[in-house]
């Protein structure tokens, strides 16, 4: 192929990468996320986390064995369970917690919003008549305790 007309078909997407802000072309961070394969509240918070500036791969083989390799307790179980940034998510945890952690880096497991809470992110919309039910969400550590990271009244 010809440089002319190499540079005149890559011109469009040239111009596209230009216009965006410069954080929008780093890598997105990547959630690896497990699941149940006909979940589909954890179908709508893979959709949450992708929205809000995150990059997914989805494993639909269920979510036992990765939370307990993690080292989330059952006791804090839910319907998926994320890896990102060598952080366990487990449950419905809102993206803007997930971004915080990322940022802040604090010495933890993860993050983890036990059950399906409605009105969490996944959990929320019509379906549920747009209901809101109060939920926190927890900040796991190595020995298994917890401390609220954030409340949602």
């Amino acid at each position: 192929m010809q440089r002319r007309t190499l540079l005149k078909r890559a011109a469009p997407l040239l111009a596209l990468a230009s216009a965006l802000p410069l954080t929008a072309l780093a890598a997105a961070p990547m959630v690896e996320i497990w699941k149940d394969p006909n979940c589909g509240c954890c179908q709508d918070w893979v959709k949450h986390v992708n929205k809000n500036g995150f990059a997914t791969k989805v494993h639909d083989e269920g979510n036992a064995a990765a939370r307990t390799r993690l080292g989330v307790p059952a006791k804090l179980g839910s319907c998926h369970t994320g890896l990102v940034g060598g952080y366990a998510i487990e449950g419905h945890v809102p993206a803007r917690e997930v971004q915080r952690l990322l940022k802040e880096k604090p010495k933890a497991v993860g993050l983890a919003v036990p059950g399906m809470p409605v009105g969490s992110p996944g959990m929320d919309g019509p379906a549920y008549g747009d209901q809101r039910d109060p939920y926190d969400v927890l900040l796991v550590r190595a020995d298994g305790s917890t401390s609220v990271y954030q409340s949602y009244r």
